[in-house]
């Protein structure tokens, strides 16, 4: 099992390409083997393709907006990923709230997954935060809605904060989930790794069963900044694992 960063969680550090180029050669220096971006900050796809060959980091994935996967943009954002090198892309998040929405945001996904998997072989993924687990008024939660035209990422704390029970969740849809979030948090604020109440050694566990090759560490809120957060983050998941 290998180990990705959210680069969002860095991103106090980043506001161009030459500060998105040297995150990642910092990335690499603390430890990591991959990379999940969350904005590329106008920056041609060969050049952080090449910055990532240079440092030996793997893309696998990143959220982009919505919008990014419809009819009119499709082509140049499948495009872009595969000149990245990535297997699956997905969103952050998207609307949700209702039953309409959540089939909107699954076809959407979904229609683009056809696409990239026929052109490419690339999947997307939806990434959940709590309110994809409170039930619609059809009963179903939202994340089994989008999650049935889509890949997921499964964002295990913000499951965790929802009361759902990880370890039989991500068994139960582990034909659906393609990357876990690794992130933990007290009472909804986001900590590093061990310094929280998730249950991350039981998610671990979970993932080693799902035999995913990649969990992805993310810290939404890092202190005091983000490289000393998930330099910690990574000391903690490598002692577990």
């Amino acid at each position: 099992m290998k180990i990705a960063v959210q680069v969002y969680s860095v991103r106090d550090g980043i506001k161009d390409t030459e500060s998105l180029l040297k995150a990642l050669e910092k990335i690499k220096e603390i430890g990591y083997d991959g990379v999940e971006f969350a904005g590329y900050f106008n920056t041609d796809a060969k050049v952080i393709k090449a910055k990532l060959d240079e440092l030996g980091l793997v893309c696998v994935g990143g959220h982009i907006g919505l919008g990014d996967f419809e009819k009119d943009k499709l082509e140049d954002t499948i495009e872009f990923q595969h000149e990245l090198g990535v297997k699956a892309i997905g969103v952050g998040g998207a609307p949700h709230r209702t039953l309409d929405e959540c089939v909107k945001t699954g076809k959407v996904l979904g229609r683009a997954k056809e696409y990239a998997m026929e052109k490419y072989g690339i999947t997307t993924y939806y990434h959940n935060h709590c309110e994809e687990f409170k039930p619609l008024r059809n009963k179903r939660l939202p994340i089994d809605v989008i999650g049935s035209y889509c890949d997921l990422e499964i964002d295990t704390y913000w499951s965790y904060y929802a009361g759902v029970d990880n370890y039989k969740f991500l068994l139960d849809h582990m034909d659906k989930i393609i990357l876990l979030h690794i992130k933990d948090g007290i009472d909804g604020h986001p900590k590093a790794l061990g310094e929280g109440t998730c249950d991350i050694k039981t998610v671990i566990k979970a993932a080693k069963v799902m035999e995913l090759p990649w969990v992805v560490v993310e810290n939404d809120d890092p202190e005091p900044n983000g490289f000393e957060d998930i330099a910690r983050s990574l000391k903690y998941l490598k002692s577990i694992i």
